[in-house]
């Protein structure tokens, strides 16, 4: 979720589902050791719970990256062993660390060396085209020795060579009796299931046995099944309906737009607020109009509102 998950996509998820863990795009050690550490890890508070997702496979990088995520206050520190693109291979890690569990062992240690928060680790099942179900219960065993025990997993395999990230989001068979085995096998570790989760309905259906599930894509073109989801595991806790999403979002885009933060960043995550409603096309194009973007006037998203609600679309 590179360029996706953003702390204005947090903010925004935040309000449609408070008890949510959330997570940051991978962001990678040498970003935060070298590069601006305020515009990577500044989060609103309202964020809460949210993790920190890193990516990278030197010891002592990740530790002092770790220990950044913890000063910043947040609530988990995840290391990235699932992205398959050739950019984080280059770049040597993600996916490809799964190759080297005994490296990975070592990173988690030296994370859990530098930080108190948990240190978690999200992986695929396997690598290329080898389905052999030992291969992930060897990583995850040498990770689990090394004092892990929050394992997310995309129930597929990552092709490293000749799959984009989209096909390596798709292509790869979904196994998730594979994913399920890893619970129980390793009983007292926290599971959670991520991969072709499309709804609400399957993320409830598989979740069956598994202590979670985590949403990316979904959560991003139908940002409501947040929603769906927190009502069936939280039903006694309130939810915003859509007017007070969008008033709260008014409010911090207004602040976030004085302290000198594009307009079109910040509403980019709500363009699926409405989908599958009647006038989701208009609110998606008041919302990404470039001119009216570059005006960075917060009340377009009131407009945007108001023409949803009664019907005012205009070129």
């Amino acid at each position: 979720m590179i360029d996706v998950t953003d702390r204005h996509c947090r903010y925004f998820h935040r309000l449609l589902a408070p008890r949510a863990r959330l997570y940051t795009e991978m962001i990678t050690t040498g970003a935060l050791l070298h590069g601006n550490v305020p515009r990577h890890l500044d989060f609103d508070p309202a964020e809460h719970p949210v993790a920190l997702q890193l990516g990278g496979s030197e010891p002592r990088a990740l530790a002092q990256a770790a220990r950044l995520g913890e000063q910043w206050g947040y609530d988990e520190i995840n290391l990235n062993c699932g992205c398959p693109s050739e950019r984080v291979q280059k770049g040597a890690f993600g996916a490809c660390l799964m190759a080297e569990p005994a490296l990975v062992a070592d990173c988690i240690r030296a994370m859990q060396d530098a930080v108190q928060v948990p240190v978690t680790v999200k992986h695929r099942l396997g690598l290329d085209y080898d389905e052999s179900y030992g291969f992930v219960r060897d990583f995850v065993g040498t990770l689990y020795e090394a004092g892990c025990r929050v394992f997310i997993v995309h129930a597929r395999n990552a092709v490293l060579k000749g799959l984009s990230p989209k096909d390596n989001r798709e292509v790869p068979p979904l196994r998730y009796e594979a994913a399920l085995q890893i619970k129980r096998d390793f009983p007292d570790c926290v599971v959670v299931l991520n991969g072709g989760l499309a709804d609400a309905g399957q993320a409830i259906a598989r979740a069956q046995g598994f202590d979670g599930v985590m949403l990316g894509r979904a959560a991003w073109h139908q940002p409501r099944v947040l929603s769906e989801l927190s009502h069936h595991w939280w039903p006694h806790e309130r939810l915003r309906e859509d007017a007070g999403v969008v008033d709260a979002m008014m409010a911090y885009a207004a602040a976030q737009v004085a302290a000198g933060v594009p307009l079109r960043v910040i509403v980019r995550p709500m363009l699926g607020l409405v989908n599958g409603r009647a006038g989701a096309r208009g609110w998606r194009r008041l919302l990404s109009d470039p001119a009216r973007l570059a005006a960075n006037d917060p009340e377009l998203i009131w407009h945007a509102w108001r023409s949803l609600r009664y019907g005012e679309f205009t070129a």
